[in-house]
């Protein structure tokens, strides 16, 4: 057996207390030091799958669901007067040319009123949307951590941000794409309704459920997709630059030092998020105006937008504002994000590098 055994790293078969408990349990009496003489294969990830599986379970999947409800929540709905502007301007730029000229007109024209527009289908959306898109990227980049070495793991970090939030955010965006055409149609005609429900059901008896809620489900995937990628992975880079600038680590630092270094990690990631999605944030702007891209399918009109509007417009048209408010408002959210977590009592999972044991 001892020449078996050199054949294979000690890792995979070191006496455990399991092993003692199980040995126990089949009627073997433990060796001197409590342990059954058993050797024991294990994954070489074993050591952080059990302590994953204490310290991160369901219970932190669902504070971290219900932190990101409320970070995308309140976030989202404190920038609804910018995000109305942003979208005039997108949908109608010769009449709304620029951001204060944008807010006076909109004041000027509808009273201040009008820059609320679309708040109760913005904020419930981004709750559901920040549930599946936080609760969904700590899933999957736990369990991508669960099936990999702590070495693995860290080694391949962006890709582990790159591929759960990209999972994240195709679920998250099944729930928000009714919500945002039904925001868009009430920005772009604050006449159409009275209330978001109202707004829905009508929408749905004109259009049908698929054309009125899903039409911009191609845009908002290529729009939000790429902007969740880019968000969370250089969020990620920027915070580790940030903790290795100032010679901390998540563990060491105070709760008020993560959050300051999630809010300037965030507005980094922010800008960067809106500069790669912002083409689709335009085409979706206005594919969900009643009759924009003519007759045909949703490509076919998505393609007559394109056509129209023109690449460099479609590129730049609303950028400044958008920079403006998605840098603000992802900072806000890894700001909100840190904060509900520790008042909900759970400590955010943080990638690290195994060869520097300070870092655990």
């Amino acid at each position: 057996m001892h020449g078996f055994k050199s054949y294979f790293p000690s890792s995979l078969y070191t006496p455990t207390a399991a092993s003692a408990v199980v040995a126990a349990k089949a009627g073997a009496a433990p060796a001197a030091g409590g342990f059954a003489p058993s050797m024991t294969f294990q994954h070489p990830a074993a050591g952080f799958m059990a302590a994953s599986q204490q310290e991160y379970g369901l219970d932190y999947f669902l504070k971290g669901a219900l932190a990101g409800g409320i970070c995308c929540s309140v976030t989202h709905g404190a920038l609804t007067p910018v995000d109305v502007v942003k979208t005039r301007i997108q949908l109608e730029p010769t009449k709304y040319t620029g951001m204060m000229q944008g807010f006076n007109k909109v004041i000027a024209e509808e009273g201040a009123g009008a820059l609320l527009t679309g708040l109760g289908p913005t904020a419930f959306g981004y709750f559901v949307q920040g549930w599946f898109k936080f609760g969904g990227v700590e899933y999957f980049k736990i369990q991508a951590a669960n099936s990999m070495t702590p070495q693995q793991t860290w080694d391949n970090r962006n890709s582990i941000y790159l591929g759960a939030s990209a999972a994240a955010e195709f679920i998250a965006d099944i729930f928000l794409c009714p919500l945002e055409a039904t925001r868009i149609r009430l920005v772009s005609n604050p006449s159409y309704s009275s209330s978001m429900l109202g707004a829905m059901t009508k929408m749905a008896g004109e259009e049908g459920v698929v054309n009125a809620f899903y039409s911009g489900f191609g845009p908002i995937l290529a729009k939000q997709v790429p902007y969740t990628m880019a968000k969370f992975a250089v969020q990620g880079i920027a915070a580790e630059k940030i903790y290795e600038s100032i010679g901390k680590t998540p563990k060491t630092c105070t709760q008020s030092e993560n959050v300051s270094v999630s809010l300037m990690s965030g507005v980094i990631a922010g800008v960067t998020a809106a500069i790669i999605s912002h083409p689709a944030d335009t085409l979706l702007s206005k594919i969900n105006k009643a009759g924009a891209g003519g007759s045909g399918g949703m490509l076919s009109r998505l393609g007559n937008i394109a056509a129209e509007t023109g690449l460099w417009k479609l590129c730049t048209q609303g950028l400044p504002a958008r920079c403006v408010m998605i840098g603000t408002l992802t900072a806000g959210q890894f700001g909100i994000f840190d904060i509900v977590m520790n008042a909900v009592g759970a400590s955010k999972f943080h990638f690290h590098d195994p060869s520097k044991p300070d870092d655990h």
